[in-house]
């Protein structure tokens, strides 16, 4: 497989984690796009970073935020590692980090990168504009 086929087949591997698995909720595609041994090296608050931490927070994410989805403006891939720059919605009906249900629509924004390894998943480091979620969740001062 040349360079660039390898690039996009990352790169295909992302975008469906982000579309089926975060979008859709469907963590049978979570087991099979993520290696047993996948590290987090940005993991959120109270999270593990292993496969585990992972699952977890996808699962939380869903439970607060049913239709939660992501708007993916762009990737770039450099070998095996992916990164993503994305809007993520959704709807505020379940608890997270504490805070009750708001009904209120949010969105913020994210920038991933992610390595694959076989067709897998293996490592993360992020940045996630959590503060922004905050605010529209009445948890932190609107400047």
């Amino acid at each position: 497989m040349t360079s660039s086929n390898a690039s996009e087949a990352a790169k295909a591997v992302i975008r469906r984690n982000t579309e089926e698995v975060q979008g859709g909720g469907n963590f049978a595609v979570f087991e099979e796009l993520f290696a047993d041994d996948f590290l987090d090296h940005t993991p959120q608050p109270g999270r593990t970073p292993d496969k585990a931490g992972a699952r977890e927070l996808y699962k939380v994410l869903r439970t607060a935020f049913p239709d939660f989805h992501a708007e993916i403006h762009w990737q770039l891939a450099d070998g095996d590692r992916v990164t993503t720059y994305k809007t993520y919605h959704g709807t505020h009906q379940g608890e997270l980090f504490g805070i009750k249900p708001t009904g209120r629509t949010i969105q913020f924004e994210t920038v991933d990168v992610m390595r694959v390894r076989d067709g897998k998943i293996a490592e993360h480091w992020g940045v996630a504009n959590l503060f922004s979620l905050m605010q529209q969740l009445g948890a932190a001062p609107a400047v």
